[in-house]
């Protein structure tokens, strides 16, 4: 599971990654496809990687606002 700064920096890296990509091609290519990935993981708030390895960066203990 994802925290709350966690999916800003992915919005933040993953946008960068597809404009770079949209914006240079060539192998930058790649990179749009990644950043399309990291944005999918940021709205939706899972990532499989962070699953596998037992890491979460959602506050446990923090009351909704």
């Amino acid at each position: 599971m994802i925290g709350f700064w966690d999916a800003v920096v992915r919005v933040i890296i993953g946008s960068l990654l597809v404009w770079l990509g949209v914006e240079k091609g060539g192998v930058f290519e790649i990179a749009k496809y990644a950043g399309i990935i990291v944005l999918l993981t940021a709205v939706v708030g899972f990532c499989p990687v962070y699953k596998i390895a037992g890491i979460t960066t959602r506050c446990e203990n923090c009351q909704p606002a």
